[in-house]
């Protein structure tokens, strides 16, 4: 065996036990005691993890009238150094243009520049018959089974009820999975315009023209039209208490229904709109932050299994050159946070040591059911013989003052500042190649390779 980990703890989402890992070339080969190899780590006291999944970024991706600031050099370098193995990004369709061209523009973007392996979701904002029947040729010959759909951004991303219904037939056919972006765009777009009528400028605003019950609506709405489709559906960004009730009233009634949340959402609140200045647009993002109340509501729906996944829809910006766009205007603030290399820090900090999650439940939500829900399973997401070899040696004990100039994200400051996290990454492998060290890069640009993903399969 090439590279053997010792004496750590192997974490999975039904199992906690010591154990050695044996590695030949890039999987996976043998678990088990006293196992020797060419080379060898000492993981004592050390947990070990399945490489953790983002199954939603936003890297390189022209939205607001610019583009977020990571490129997949940067934003899989940061991912990498915050323990992730892997992202599914979104490719998104041009109005008028075609899913193949998306798809092109992506690969062109990520291929020979990624430090880990990646997917992608397409991001469908013209349907009609030629979209719909590119969706065979993206599951069947190109991997990529999900499609995310926008009930926001009105005149730039957002779809009808019909288009989304169609999309959903489409996926319920083919074996795809549709994820939707569930806030009412023609309410937002009211809300806005009224505000700035008004002269309501500041970045408060922004949470003020996105309610949490126009949230609520579009899941319900969303949740209606896919169960007259007999469709499942993925509801993205869950941000509060009315989303989560809808999500679970589906579920209850048996309807293949799934969501994720965000670290931000269950650790930031919307106070932060508040702060002194334009500091506040550091915090735009859609939805909006909520209140306490909403964090509790959500970290209750992990408890209960209505929601599956904690992802990052990491979409950074740079303050002072691109949140700045919306200076005099909250509705030109790019939305969007950096998130991809703290998320499991603060997951691991907020969740597990504040009791809402078990150890095993991190590593289901943040590893396992990604990979399962979005067909990566059992390649990725899990520890076992015959896997890919992405694991991640983690320290319980370390503790990390989050600071944006010790990141490797490419922006001027993070919405975790000054926090304190207790456990951190230590040593970052992918698919049996050590990439991040103690501190330090061992991976290359370029190692990272795109995974073909199998259709959906429910969880």
């Amino acid at each position: 065996m090439d590279l053997i980990i010792k004496n750590g703890m192997i974490v999975t989402p039904t199992d906690m036990y010591e154990a050695d890992v044996g590695i030949k070339g890039e999987k996976i080969v043998a678990i088990g005691k006293e196992l020797s190899g060419s080379k060898v780590i000492d993981a004592k006291d050390m947990m070990i993890f399945p490489g953790f999944i983002d199954v939603h970024t936003h890297i390189e991706t022209p939205f607001m009238g610019t583009y977020s600031s990571d490129t997949w050099e940067t934003g899989t370098k940061a991912a990498a150094f915050g323990g992730t193995t892997c992202i599914v990004d979104f490719a998104i369709q041009s109005k008028g243009g075609t899913l193949r061209a998306a798809l092109d523009e992506w690969n062109k973007r990520a291929t020979g520049n990624a430090y880990i392996d990646y997917g992608f979701h397409m991001a469908m904002i013209d349907i009609n018959d030629s979209s719909l029947n590119e969706m065979e040729t993206m599951i069947m010959e190109e991997g990529i089974s999900s499609f995310k759909l926008f009930f926001a951004y009105k005149g730039e991303l957002m779809v009808d009820d019909d288009a989304f219904y169609k999309a959903l037939e489409k996926a319920e056919e083919l074996g795809g999975l549709i994820m939707i972006h569930a806030e009412n765009g023609h309410i937002i777009d009211l809300y806005t315009k009224n505000l700035l009528v008004e002269n309501k400028t500041e970045p408060m605003y922004h949470a003020v023209s996105r309610p949490s019950i126009m949230e609520g609506e579009a899941c319900q709405r969303a949740i209606a039209l896919a169960e007259l489709a007999e469709a499942p559906l993925y509801i993205v960004h869950n941000s509060c208490l009315e989303a989560v009730e809808a999500i679970h009233e589906g579920r209850e009634r048996g309807l293949p229904i799934y969501g994720e949340t965000c670290p931000q959402y269950l650790t930031l609140d919307e106070e932060r709109y508040t702060d002194p200045g334009f500091e506040g647009a550091k915090y735009v993002i859609s939805p909006p932050l909520r209140s306490e109340f909403d964090q509790d509501a959500l970290w209750f729906a992990i408890e209960r299994g209505d929601l599956q996944v904690i992802s990052t829809n990491h979409c950074p910006f740079f303050f002072r050159k691109q949140k700045e766009r919306g200076k005099d205007n909250f509705a030109k603030i790019p939305n969007g946070i950096p998130g991809i290399e703290t998320r499991m820090a603060v997951m691991y900090t907020a969740g597990v040591l504040e009791d809402w999650i078990t150890i095993n439940r991190f590593v289901e939500l943040n590893s396992t059911n990604p990979a399962k829900l979005f067909g990566m399973f059992p390649q990725k997401g899990t520890i076992a013989i015959g896997s890919d070899a992405d694991i991640v040696i983690f320290d319980p004990e370390k503790e990390v003052t989050i600071n944006s100039k010790n990141l490797h994200q490419n922006t001027d400051y993070t919405p975790w500042e000054g926090m304190i996290v207790k456990g951190y990454p230590i040593t970052v492998i992918s698919r049996g190649k050590v990439i991040v060290d103690k501190g330090n890069l061992k991976g290359e640009k370029g190692w990272g390779k795109f995974i073909k993903r199998d259709r959906f399969y429910p969880l």
